[in-house]
């Protein structure tokens, strides 16, 4: 009888088993360990690892945003704020997760009761006082789940204040990029018209120079003629007078000229940097005749100037015809007479990079060169203090002045009465800017008497040392001599 008994209650747990299995799916293959605490409620088993709510996580990062947001510029802090707001959508979405799981829960857990309830009517004595416990510990997982739910609900409404204070952020970051961008937009435009405003400017600063010159030509013109009507009638006073301030004219002149072709300069430079961007290097000097032309390097980043191999050319005007100015190898040159109107260029070559310069302008000439040569060359013999730097490519022992005499037929290089050359114009002989040699260079002329003699002469002003060279140029032409520099090209038409 008792087999019997115990047969069929063990056919019915079973089928209540059986009956719970298909509706619950544990993760394990037994009931959880569930232990009951005061006031019934379940205590879970302690894990070995504790995991960090993502709450928390979240509130702290949000924290720290809050803190920091004060240094971090516009862009990110909307990047902080963009992450944050995906953070709570994450969230959110968890919450929902959640919720749906919960009631998945409940569900399982009504069914798990009812079918406790059903087994306990079904069995008697040890298996159902069993089933009253299964039942209690049930009801005390649903109380558990139910205050759950509660915290839940509290951090779902939380995770939506968040949510929300994150999105309205991001509305204020992106609010406060596009301001700052529309400030940028208008220091741009106004930087644009600024730059309009000096282009009219300098265009009508040169439109009333050039009516101011040919003002002051014309009052110079008739200053002249004063002053040649005052020396006829043999006032020596007042033509010195006159000749003051017609130096003082000349000077006034010369200045005004020099500040035009600056500024041209300068508006072409502009212009070009505006159109092909900043260059790894430049030409620095003035392109005029008695100044000297430097290749200077404009980036950090780029090799040094001593690296490439530097060769100098002058190109005429209308660009076809270029030649090679031979000794000019170095960073430094300094333009001579026989480069007037014409460009140069500045090749620098490093493995197969080439980098071509090249001055904005033809190079100008000095004011007041050519009528201080015309005023020379009516005298048979002009004498200019030289220092004498080298002979035959080695360095001068003395520094004692010599005189340096450009005449008619010859000329002659003197220290006293002691003759260091003397030779009339020939072919052999040669005159030109020394090529390179740093500052001094645009002081310096390299003159080849004759074969197998040369000097490197250094003048005391860049101007006397170009009247020299334009000097000793006229007068061996019409001894019917070309007198150049070394592999120096015969200008066209000669």
């Amino acid at each position: 009888m008792m087999r019997v008994i115990r047969d069929s209650g063990d056919a019915m747990q079973e089928e209540a088993v059986r009956m719970v299995s298909s509706d619950v799916n544990f993760a394990k293959g037994q009931f959880p360990e569930y232990k009951i605490g005061a006031n019934n409620m379940i205590i879970e088993p302690e894990k070995s690892s504790e995991v960090i709510p993502l709450k928390e996580i979240v509130a702290r990062e949000t924290a720290q945003l809050l803190e920091q947001h004060k240094r971090l510029s516009v862009r990110d802090l909307k990047e902080k704020f963009e992450k944050g707001l995906l953070g709570a959508n994450k969230l959110s979405n968890e919450a929902k997760w959640r919720e749906v799981a919960s009631l998945d829960r409940q569900v399982l857990l009504k069914k798990l009761r009812d079918t406790l309830e059903s087994l306990r009517g079904r069995v008697a004595g040890r298996n159902r006082d069993d089933a009253e416990e299964a039942i209690s510990l049930v009801e005390a997982l649903a109380v558990q789940l139910t205050q759950r739910e509660g915290e839940l609900l509290h951090e779902k409404a939380e995770v939506k204040k968040l949510a929300n204070f994150l999105k309205q952020a991001t509305e204020d970051a992106r609010k406060v990029a596009e301001e700052e961008r529309a400030i940028a937009l208008a220091e741009i435009e106004k930087a644009k018209a600024a730059i309009k405003r000096v282009e009219q400017a300098l265009e009508e600063h040169e439109l009333s120079t050039t009516s101011t010159e040919n003002q002051e030509l014309e009052e110079l013109r008739k200053e002249i003629q004063e002053a040649r009507r005052i020396k006829m009638l043999h006032q020596p006073s007042r033509v010195t007078d006159m000749e003051h301030e017609l130096r003082a004219l000349r000077k006034l002149v010369l200045e005004k000229t020099q500040l035009c072709i600056q500024l041209k300069k300068e508006l072409a430079m502009i212009k070009k940097l505006e159109d092909e961007g900043p260059h790894l290097y430049e030409l620095e000097g003035s392109e005029s005749l008695g100044s000297c032309l430097r290749i200077v390097c404009r980036s950090d980043s780029a090799p040094g100037i001593l690296n490439y191999s530097i060769q100098w050319y002058r190109v005429n005007a209308e660009g076809s015809r270029k030649e090679i100015i031979s000794g000019a190898t170095k960073e430094i040159y300094a333009p001579e007479p026989f480069d007037v109107g014409r460009i140069l260029h500045a090749e620098m070559n490093l493995n197969d990079q080439r980098i071509t310069l090249m001055t904005m302008s033809p190079i100008d000439p000095a004011a007041g060169l050519e009528s201080y040569v015309e005023a020379l060359s009516k005298k048979s013999d002009s004498e200019f203090n030289v220092v004498v730097t080298q002979a035959n490519g080695r360095d001068y022992a003395s520094n004692s002045v010599h005189v340096f005499h450009v005449g008619k037929l010859r000329i002659k290089l003197r220290k006293g009465r002691s003759t260091k050359a003397k030779e009339s114009y020939s072919a052999s002989m040669q005159l030109c800017g020394v090529r390179g040699g740093g500052n001094a260079a645009a002081k310096a002329v390299f003159w080849q008497s004759k074969k197998g003699l040369f000097f490197t002469l250094a003048f005391e002003t860049e101007r006397e040392r170009n009247a020299a060279i334009m000097l000793a140029r006229k007068f061996a032409s019409d001894c019917n001599v070309l007198l150049l520099g070394p592999d120096d090209q015969a200008p066209a038409g000669t």
